[in-house]
């Protein structure tokens, strides 16, 4: 026992199909597992929920911000607006701050070099995920919160005390998740990899994430597995925990649409390439164009593998050609990525690092003028307005809302 709660370093299964060679199907030794829930105060100051689906999807937030009698943040865009999630939710009385992503200005995030250096070219992204939640880093390092939890609208969270016992580690590690339990949240090709018989693990994800916003100086950048950027300083992993609280992720199909594999593709190899490092003790900067074009080589070899396997795995046609259909976008995507592109985005990344503390810094500046901003005070101040009407005070009073909640601390 360390302070009241149990910490060992995560343990990986291996299996006949794991092979090591070509893919790590697992990093979960890069992270701290703690099996006990901790002692002490915890308080969630905010849940930061990126949307894009329709509001009746952000029900469970709700009843969890109400709980938890904390702030609620939603960053909307797509099929979700803020007029609508106000509406459906104004009888809660849980202070929702709802923003539409349409009326947030472009210069209020600094221009990352990173979403520049991919611009025009096929491994551009196209989603605003990472816009979203780096303004709900900048709303809440204005607003004075410590404790934020970044939440999906697709992940359900059963137990509202997991999301305090998170926030407990927050003293000592700099990020922490729940267990996914549900379906699993891996790439299309991962996907493909488990579901062909081979070792396949998940790891901690912006999707049910614990951070210290006050303190917190990552970003994340618009690539898939952002969150595993946002989880690295400059050299490797912050301290990060997982606990074995549960976050239920709903179920989806991942082989509904190539496109989603081509889109993956890039982000999964800057990822697993930089993990496959980290797990080896060494540093982010030693990924060098010699390993890039190495590693590429790897995961070339790691798809065909795949590819391979599905022919004899337990599913109907339909399913196998699906799959097959996106491993081959998977690999056609693959081919395009050069181990300069790799060197280059890197090196881009590491300088936008820099140049999101400096913006952070410049806001912390403003909302030290001023005190303590409220949260409506902030949105005004980032030009984003809310209807007074429709805010209430559970954030800085910690009143009991409407909607039903449950205890606060153990």
């Amino acid at each position: 026992m360390a302070g009241g709660h149990q910490l060992t370093r995560a343990d990986t299964t291996a299996s006949p199909l794991n092979d090591l060679t070509l893919h790590h199907g697992s990093h979960r030794n890069l992270l701290t597992l703690v099996t006990e829930p901790p002692l002490g105060p915890g308080e969630v100051d905010a849940i930061i929920v990126p949307t894009a689906r329709r509001a009746a999807h952000l029900k469970r937030a709700v009843e969890l911000a109400a709980k938890l009698r904390c702030t609620l943040v939603t960053l909307n865009s797509k099929w979700s607006s803020a007029a609508a999630t106000r509406r459906m939710f104004l009888q809660t009385g849980v202070d929702i701050a709802a923003v539409n992503m349409d009326d947030v200005s472009p210069a209020l995030l600094p221009e990352i070099g990173t979403t520049s250096l991919l611009a025009g070219t096929p491994f551009a992204r196209g989603t605003d995920t990472s816009r979203k939640r780096n303004l709900g880093l900048l709303i809440a390092r204005m607003a004075g919160w410590k404790h934020v939890v970044f939440l999906d609208d697709d992940i359900d969270i059963p137990d509202h005390q997991h999301l305090t016992d998170a926030v407990r580690l927050l003293h000592r590690f700099d990020g922490v998740g729940l267990t996914v339990g549900g379906y699993p949240d891996n790439s299309v090709v991962c996907h493909a990899h488990r579901e062909t018989g081979g070792f396949q693990d998940t790891f901690v994800g912006g999707g049910a994430l614990a951070v210290n916003a006050a303190s917190c100086e990552s970003f994340f950048p618009d690539v898939y597995n952002e969150d595993w950027f946002f989880l690295l300083n400059d050299t490797r992993l912050r301290p990060i925990a997982k606990t074995t609280g549960l976050a239920v992720q709903k179920p989806y199909d991942p082989f509904a649409n190539e496109q989603r594999a081509r889109t993956e593709e890039f982000g999964d190899v800057l990822a697993e390439g930089v993990f496959w490092l980290l797990d080896q003790g060494k540093r982010v900067q030693d990924a060098s164009v010699d390993y890039w074009r190495k590693f590429l080589a790897k995961r070339l070899g790691f798809i065909n593998d795949v590819l391979l396997r599905v022919d004899d795995a337990d599913m109907g046609a339909a399913e196998r050609e699906r799959m097959k259909s996106a491993l081959r976008a998977a690999r056609g995507r693959c081919t395009l990525v050069t181990p300069e592109l790799c060197v280059q985005y890197l090196r881009a990344w590491r300088t936008d690092r820099g140049k999101w503390r400096r913006h952070l810094e410049r806001h912390d500046r403003i909302s030290t003028e001023l005190g303590q901003p409220s949260i409506d005070d902030v949105l005004l101040l980032l030009g984003i307005s809310q209807p007074s009407n429709l805010t209430s005070t559970v954030h800085s009073s910690r009143v009991s809302s409407n909607v039903s909640s449950g205890s606060h601390s153990r």
